[in-house]
């Protein structure tokens, strides 16, 4: 007897005595179409996904478009801000519904090729067994950014207030941004992001034997989207800082996000990007201290 490798990935066991697989073939190849069937629907629905999310942050966008015009020459953005009669904790409410619909969006690109890779190691399940793993894997992956969002919006609120309090704060806030990205810029560069963006790409079970159970899933989740925020870190402190709200920067974001899962050097995409944000943060400085 010896064990034999089908193109999923599988393992199928074969009698050398007669050279006769001990499978049907038939068989194998109905499954093998209801997994193609599978994946394909898991694409489409990614797709579609991507689609109402990036629908929607456009339409965030635009809501929020507009902004306070502050001392210095720039505006504050409305997501940090509270709207008539509305209490902190509605404004925060809102801002994190936004960002739980609009972070997905941008991070779907880097998240599909994961969750694929986990589904196919996971071969052999139900189909509906299938989606329901990815789907808890996939929430999981959400619910960190969600935390993160929770963590990012009483951070901003105090400093919208801190320097609408001050004249002199909000001048120097084109400085204290452009030195973020500057910063953020140098980070793209480093070993760490390499390293970071090596995990990241590498964070999926393909080829491996996993657990087939809600609890593995859930982790596998938790571990893509704690490798990702860290890895992505860098590129959200720029949309931060140049507007949370602002479409340009979340289309750049985006790109740059996907480029660095998905072509093939990732270390020379990660510090083509750098680049542009560091230029971009030298043109933001000096730009407000010739003002």
């Amino acid at each position: 007897m010896r064990t034999d490798a089908d193109p999923s990935g599988c393992s199928g066991t074969t009698n050398t005595t007669n050279s006769q697989p001990l499978v049907d073939h038939s068989a194998s190849h109905i499954d093998g179409r209801i997994e193609f069937a599978s994946h394909r629907a898991f694409l489409g629905t990614c797709a579609l996904v991507f689609a109402a999310g990036a629908a929607t942050a456009i339409y965030c966008c635009n809501s929020m478009s507009g902004g306070i015009a502050m001392p210095g020459g720039w505006t504050l953005s409305m997501a940090w801000m509270r709207m008539p009669g509305q209490s902190w904790f509605d404004a925060a409410i809102v801002f994190l519904g936004m960002w739980v619909v609009t972070m997905p969006a941008m991070m779907l690109p880097a998240l599909i090729p994961a969750l694929l890779r986990y589904r196919l190691s996971l071969c052999g399940l139900r189909s509906n067994h299938l989606a329901a793993l990815t789907m808890l894997a996939g929430a999981a992956y959400i619910f960190v950014w969600t935390l993160l969002g929770a963590a990012v919006y009483p951070i901003g609120a105090v400093l919208a207030s801190t320097v609408m309090a001050s004249e002199a704060l909000a001048r120097s806030v084109p400085v204290a941004a452009g030195t973020v990205m500057l910063l953020a810029g140098y980070l793209q560069v480093t070993k760490w992001k390499m390293r970071r963006l090596c995990r990241c790409r590498a964070a999926s079970a393909a080829g491996k034997t996993v657990p087939r159970d809600a609890r593995a899933a859930w982790g596998l989740g938790i571990r893509l989207g704690g490798d990702c925020a860290l890895c992505c870190l860098s590129l959200i402190a720029v949309m931060l800082v140049t507007g949370v709200m602002n479409l340009a920067t979340m289309a750049f974001v985006t790109v740059a996000i996907a480029a660095e899962r998905l072509l093939p050097h990732p270390e020379w995409t990660a510090r083509a990007t750098g680049v542009v944000i560091i230029a971009a943060a030298v043109f933001m400085i000096g730009e407000s201290l010739s003002a």
